[in-house]
């Protein structure tokens, strides 16, 4: 999908915006209100950051507001470190904001960060099991799936390094042992794409477990042709759009809230 194909017919680019830019803020405003519908918030806390294609500039949730109260002109731009970069009178939560700043900075091919203590992942991440690729879409993780012990409060700048040490050059999703999700991509879209698919297959594995029933696992053959299969585009079915699913989740949010785009 173009950057254009985002904007509806007849809207326009605000002044004081590249088109670039403006795209990224519609698709990162349209994420945080699918995270919310999907009941996957924290409040006001957690995080959702992209950077603006081509720069090292990072688009960040204004800090008190709600999920379903971020627009794309309220996002707030910061630098690497997490310093804001423009005038927005809303504060940004730096504490928070450590786990994302060490992923931007050391995986460049990840342009969004997504953070969540989503229930399932949480869940998943307080057993010893870790994340099973038992279902067709759970197979997008096999062998992407980083893992990062639990240290307390990500307020320390030194942790950074741990977090990038164990997502590792090659994987874009962790678990946060007794803390939550990381989950990454090279657009929005497809980070939330990924998020559901990890937070309906850990649901699966979690009631799977709970059965008390003989796991049915997958041979790692299996798991490495599916994941290949999902990575290589044959699982779009002949979409020629690289992300078909994503168009459809945008008219969700248009349906469910039509003033979201200011």
């Amino acid at each position: 999908m173009a950057v254009t194909d985002l904007a509806r017919e007849g809207d326009a680019v605000p002044p004081g915006y590249s088109e670039a830019e403006w795209t990224t803020r519609l698709d990162l405003a349209a994420c945080y209100r699918l995270v919310h519908h999907h009941g996957w918030t924290s409040q006001v806390y957690n995080h959702i950051t992209a950077r603006i294609p081509g720069t090292e500039e990072i688009l960040i949730n204004p800090f008190g507001l709600a999920y379903d109260e971020v627009l794309p002109s309220n996002l707030v731009k910061i630098d690497l470190e997490g310093n804001k970069l423009d005038d927005s009178p809303h504060p940004v939560n730096r504490a928070g904001y450590v786990i994302h700043s060490a992923v931007h900075g050391a995986r460049p091919d990840l342009h969004c960060v997504l953070h969540t203590h989503s229930e399932n992942a949480t869940a998943l991440a307080c057993t010893e099991t870790g994340f099973l690729p038992m279902t067709q879409e759970g197979c997008i993780f096999h062998e992407r799936v980083g893992t990062h012990e639990y240290e307390g409060i990500a307020l320390d700048l030194e942790e950074r390094e741990r977090l990038v040490a164990d997502l590792g050059p090659t994987n874009h999703t962790m678990l946060l042992y007794n803390h939550g999700l990381l989950v990454c991509a090279e657009s929005v879209g497809r980070a939330f794409s990924r998020l559901l698919h990890f937070e309906r297959a850990a649901g699966i594995q979690l009631k799977a477990m709970a059965s008390g029933a003989k796991l049915k696992l997958l041979s790692e053959a299996v798991k490495a042709k599916t994941r290949a299969q999902f990575e290589s585009g044959e699982a779009r079915a002949g979409a020629s759009d690289l992300l078909p699913e994503w168009p459809a989740n945008l008219r969700l949010v248009d349906r469910l809230d039509p003033t979201w785009r200011r």
